[in-house]
């Protein structure tokens, strides 16, 4: 699995749905081998991405909290901050 997918838990604040969202859309495209989405990819990948997106949100909110917090911020919270400084 790629490494590549942003860790979430233990995000101070807490992820923010496009957080998971965007998560779950890196997930499906590496899984399945996507790199854009197209008329034929689009209803799957839209499909998939909500699913896990539901599933991602569930577990967060049944795992315990963590003691550490993670070592990098998700792309969207950290292209967010940059904005604002500028």
């Amino acid at each position: 699995m790629s490494s590549n997918i942003t860790l979430l838990r233990g995000l101070d604040p807490a992820p923010t749905e496009q957080e998971i969202y965007a998560a779950a859309l890196q997930y499906v495209r590496t899984v399945g081998g996507v790199s854009g989405l197209s008329t034929t990819t689009k209803a799957a990948v839209d499909k998939a991405v909500n699913a896990i997106a539901a599933a991602t949100t569930q577990l967060l909110a049944d795992l315990p909290d963590v003691r550490v917090a993670p070592v990098t911020e998700p792309q969207l919270r950290h292209d967010r901050e940059v904005a604002e400084a500028e």
